[in-house]
């Protein structure tokens, strides 16, 4: 027979402290806790030991707890002392979000988040902590000490309070400290302001960005003003979601962070009636996608593309060109890309459309689109909404025009083939002659064949180069003759923030 222990598993350690002793997953453990060895607390400590592997044979004995002080605890794996770190609690939170994302029940661009926050605000704070000894004012001073607003404040908290839920559903007795953590309510006053285009500020943009960048550009930035799409859905458009013959686009995924999303922000698919305008914009678009695939520039399904015929993935590359379109060629207030879904939804409810259709039409509640954009709706003029029925049934002259000769400015004006588009630059001054030529003629000539010099005759007129054409722009006002020569310049007057330059053959 074996020999019996005469302390059952319970001693004195010293004049202060009662060792343990027990197996635990297949080891002996030898803990202490500090108490004096008397005999009622060595009775004491026995029943405990009792306690310890019952809790062991049952599997919920937790060895941080029992022992916080044991000075092994952290070599022991989380099997063997009960508990885990809470960087142990955040791995596995996120392989559980990894594998939803696999099953598209979650996010790519959430996925992302969460483990940006984890990593950059929690695990340097309580990563190498005990889960279940974090208490709640540890997380509420951390919570804290981060210099935000309400809204990135509330985003701080989001996955953690995820994370501390899945952890404890494996402690179900126990009471879950992050759930104490609350947000702030975001109010009105908290929300960036809406700040739509008049048409008039649109249609300048519009063609500021059809002269600065070409055409794929241009038309890209006059679709999400007259559809009103989400960035994330425009730019996941593909050829096949488009219906010309009813005049129709099926919005049914996003692009967000350069991932494809099966679904939109909302979930919910819709289907998008094009006014005159859109509809002319996609024509025009498709028709340079036919083109660009001829030349072999494209093979993909998108149906926005760069000049290169690349398709945009990320949306900072139209970020960056409305931008610079904006503030440094139309030099007006800066403005997000994201206004222009704010201006399509302002000016149909300014047109008196039934708010239930522009609700369906841009996919958001009927409560919203009143609560945000009602306002922009009071003390609308006749002749804004006159303006905005003609924007929206077609084109203004002067893009027309540039877009039926591909005319889009002097700096920018190359057929397909050449290649991609350039970026446009400030015109040169032009450099005058020293010479009077409007009274020798022999000057005027002198002066016309000597190539590093430029005529002018009056302030604002100057020799024109060879390829414009009057005849492309028929409605411009303001046209003034200059000279008796059989080729006449003609000077169009400033039409929003362009100006054009053109010659005419004499009969």
């Amino acid at each position: 027979m074996g020999r019996r222990s005469i302390t059952a598993g319970v001693r004195a350690n010293g004049v202060d402290r009662i060792e343990f002793t027990f197996v635990f997953e297949g080891t002996r453990y030898r803990p202490t806790i500090k108490r004096i060895p008397s005999e009622a607390n060595l009775r004491r400590a026995r029943q405990q030991l009792e306690e310890i592997k019952v809790r062991i044979a049952r599997g919920t004995f937790s060895f941080a707890d029992e022992f916080p002080d044991y000075r092994y605890l952290k070599e022991l794996g989380g099997d063997a002392r009960g508990t885990r770190t809470c960087n142990e609690i955040f791995d596995e939170f996120m392989e559980h979000c990894e594998s939803r994302m696999s099953k598209n029940d979650f996010a790519f661009a959430t996925l992302e988040s969460y483990r940006k926050i984890l990593d950059k605000v929690w695990r340097p704070e309580i990563g190498e902590e005990l889960f279940t000894r974090v208490k709640f004012s540890t997380l509420q001073k951390i919570a804290n000490a981060q210099k935000s607003g309400k809204k990135t404040y509330n985003n701080i908290l989001s996955p953690l309070r995820c994370a501390f839920e899945y952890g404890y559903r494996d402690h179900p007795e126990r009471h879950n400290p992050a759930k104490g953590l609350k947000g702030f309510r975001i109010t009105k006053k908290d929300r960036a302001p809406v700040e739509p285009f008049t048409i008039a500020e649109a249609e300048a943009l519009i063609a500021a960005i059809h002269r600065d960048w070409g055409e794929a550009q241009g038309n890209y930035d006059e679709f999400r003003f007259f559809t009103g799409l989400r960035p994330s859905e425009q730019i996941a458009l593909q050829v096949s979601d488009c219906d010309l013959s009813q005049g129709k686009i099926n919005v049914t995924k996003a692009r967000v962070m350069a991932r494809d999303k099966d679904r939109t922000k909302t979930s919910e698919d819709r289907l998008v009636e094009l006014c005159p305008r859109a509809l002319e914009v996609l024509k025009r678009h498709l028709t340079l996608r036919a083109r660009l695939k001829l030349a072999g520039k494209i093979n993909h399904d998108d149906l926005f593309f760069k000049e290169t015929g690349e398709p945009i993935r990320n949306l900072q590359y139209a970020w960056v060109r409305w931008r610079r379109s904006l503030q440094v060629t139309l030099k007006a207030r800066y403005r997000e890309p994201y206004n222009a879904r704010h201006s399509s939804v302002s000016w149909n409810l300014m047109i008196g459309r039934n708010p239930l259709w522009v609700a369906k039409q841009h996919g958001h509640s009927v409560q919203t689109m009143l609560e945000v954009y009602a306002a922009w709706t009071e003390g609308t003029k006749e002749s804004d909404i006159e303006a905005i029925k003609q924007a929206m049934e077609r084109r203004p002259a002067l893009i027309a025009a540039r877009a039926a000769n591909d005319v889009l400015s002097v700096e920018v004006a190359a057929p397909i083939a050449a290649g991609p588009v350039r970026e446009s630059r400030p015109p040169r001054s032009p450099r005058i002659c020293h010479q009077n030529a409007t009274r020798n003629g022999v000057a005027r000539t002198k002066c016309l064949t000597r190539r590093k010099k430029d005529w002018r005759r009056e302030r604002d007129s100057y020799r024109l180069p060879k390829w414009l054409n009057l005849s492309c722009f028929p409605n411009f006002p303001n046209i003034h003759a200059s000279g008796n020569t059989s080729q006449e310049s003609v000077h169009c007057a400033r039409n929003e923030d362009t100006f054009i330059t053109t010659i005419v053959n004499r009969p």
